[in-house]
């Protein structure tokens, strides 16, 4: 796991980061990444909105340090409580989103992929706007690519979504 963590620490060192990249600890989003990430937030939610719970942009309190921010973290139906928020979710999604920033590359997702698998995280999405495609990982190494032409299928969740409304 230290491995991992030099690994992320050290690619982001090679390059210069912004005052976004700096606050937040993530690359800053563009315009393809905000469309895409409504668009996913959306249609997910419309279709699972009695399943499951989609937290955009929420900290994941992780096994080492430092905590992750997914693009969006899919939960089991939680019942939000208005009046006790929380900064921090202790527990871990079933399904962690991240989508591909212009500055960020595949490795370093991949290596943050790793980490959700070892913490817990049952699949995770791998979004790449350019490609206009998905790739949906089970663990690290094995995944389903499915392109803008394609009907998702993630066998963990059971979540199916079909990829033309989000490449729109």
């Amino acid at each position: 796991m230290l491995l991992i963590m030099e690994l992320l620490l050290e690619n982001w060192a090679e390059r210069e980061m912004t005052a976004y990249e700096i606050e937040r600890g993530k690359p800053m989003p563009s315009l393809n990444h905000g469309y895409i990430q409504s668009r996913l937030s959306m249609f997910l939610g419309y279709k699972y909105l009695t399943a499951f719970t989609l937290l955009s942009e929420i900290s994941i309190e992780m096994p080492s340090k430092p905590n992750c921010v997914p693009d969006i973290a899919i939960y089991p139906k939680i019942n939000i409580d208005f009046f006790h928020d929380l900064k921090i979710m202790k527990e871990m999604p079933l399904t962690a989103i991240e989508i591909v920033s212009p500055t960020q590359s595949n490795d370093e997702i991949l290596l943050k992929f790793e980490r959700y698998f070892f913490a817990g995280i049952q699949s995770c999405w791998l979004v790449m706007p350019s490609l206009q495609s998905i790739y949906v990982y089970s663990y690290i190494g094995k995944f389903q690519a499915f392109n803008h032409e394609m009907k998702l299928v993630d066998v963990v969740t059971g979540i199916e979504l079909e990829l033309s409304e989000i490449f729109q």
